[in-house]
């Protein structure tokens, strides 16, 4: 793998970092600003739907230059966005800044993604995805409970002023190690958006709503669940969380391993596979030690949908993948963000602690029914020898079958 992987993995360790600390420092956050809880919460939401509406906004802007520079402009603003947060006098001056901070996320890691890919050869584009995606699963091992520590022993601006400085490392180690890709000839706006016109692009971006959000229903409400009903003391959640970290890293790194030999079947195993784990978290939930294993297997089964849904999408747009990459990373979002709400439905009817998991395994099984219709459509194309609808590549270049190259995946230089 080249090195310009490893500048691509320090920025997502940072972004990973600053979208998932505030969730620990919340209540430190609210008493300086002197807010409620409830209120404080508008910090995470407002990021959220930043990393929504910022990835096409973000990657629209950026069609007139290179794919690096905007990389750099990123990690500028994303650095910008975090030093406003660490020294804002006000609550509305944070948010602001979070606002800012977010506009990078989903166009970094779209771009991202397609520069990783055209840095190895075809049969290696999602292990260098996954590779990529390795800094924000790092950072829910490493950046999020050392920033949450530092936070609450030094103050939460000292944690925000050091996601700054991850900013910095990450700008100088794009600046430094990825390579000046050309930008791609002839590709407009107007190239990317036909991508959304194939029904296979728009398939896999359900599935990306959809199975991710299954992980989010459970996690999101996993303190009161492994507090109030596994029976765990409160400061265990850090570490639970930190298992449920390492096994999006293993994840991660095994679904990009798989997806680069059989990309669908890949997605049928793990969607399916989350469906039923998420399920039996419903009686595992109970239980302490069936709990930890479980809440590891979530992370992992979740993460390991990630690199194939995202080669998947480059795939399928093929020649202008750009936008729809990076429309790709804010649908992971959406589905944190229709998961929490559904979750928080059920616990709010009465339901209980572990019922937000039930809404997860309905996700992910309707995410897995998606991945068969869209296999089941692919392999009628193929079986008809019609070509593909608009924005489309050759129906070899799916993940399914080997060999085959297109535009979006041949390797420069390095």
């Amino acid at each position: 793998m080249p090195l310009a992987l490893l500048a691509l993995a320090i920025g997502a360790f940072g972004i990973g970092t600053t979208e998932f600390v505030i969730m620990g420092l919340l209540p430190d956050v609210a008493a300086d600003f002197q807010v409620t809880i409830p209120a404080a919460g508008f910090l995470v939401t407002g990021y959220a739907l930043g990393v929504v509406f910022g990835a096409p906004l973000m990657t629209v802007l950026g069609t007139r230059v290179t794919r690096k520079r905007m990389l750099m402009f990123l990690m500028g603003l994303f650095i910008v966005g975090n030093v406003i947060s660490a020294l804002a006098p006000v609550f509305g001056v944070m948010l602001a800044g979070r606002v800012i901070a977010s506009l990078a996320h989903g166009a970094f890691f779209g771009i991202g993604s397609v520069v990783a890919a055209d840095l190895v050869a075809p049969e290696k584009k999602a292990g260098a995805i996954a590779m990529m995606f390795t800094g924000l699963t790092v950072a829910n091992v490493v950046g999020v409970p050392l920033g949450t520590s530092i936070g609450q022993n030094f103050g939460w601006r000292v944690t925000f002023l050091l996601v700054a400085g991850l900013g910095v490392l990450g700008l100088l180690g794009v600046a430094k190690l990825v390579p000046e890709q050309p930008k791609p000839e002839g590709v407009r706006i107007r190239h990317e958006l036909a991508a959304f016109r194939n029904v296979q692009v728009l398939l896999a971006m359900a599935m990306t709503v959809l199975g991710f959000g299954g992980v989010f229903a459970a996690i999101t409400y996993i303190t009161p669940m492994m507090t109030e009903t596994a029976g765990f003391a409160t400061s265990s959640v850090t570490w639970l969380l930190v298992l449920f970290g390492l096994g999006m890293v293993g994840g991660n790194l095994l679904g990009g391993k798989f997806a680069d030999r059989r990309l669908m079947p890949m997605l049928y195993v793990s969607l399916g596979a989350l469906a039923a784990v998420l399920a039996l978290f419903t009686l595992t939930a109970h239980h302490k030690i069936a709990a930890a294993v479980t809440i590891v297997l979530i992370g992992a089964l979740g993460f390991a949908t990630v690199p194939p849904l995202q080669k998947r999408v480059l795939d399928q747009a093929a020649g202008a993948p750009t936008l729809a990459s990076a429309v790709n990373i804010g649908a992971f979002n959406l589905g944190n963000a229709l998961s929490a709400w559904l979750g928080g439905m059920v616990i709010a009817a009465g339901f209980g602690y572990t019922a937000p998991n039930w809404v997860g395994a309905a996700l992910a099984a309707s995410a897995l029914l998606l991945a068969v219709l869209s296999g089941a459509i692919e392999r009628r194309t193929v079986n008809d020898g019609r070509p593909g609808v608009p924005g489309s590549p050759d129906p070899a270049a799916s993940g399914n079958l080997q060999g085959a190259v297109h535009p979006a995946s041949v390797s420069v230089p390095r």
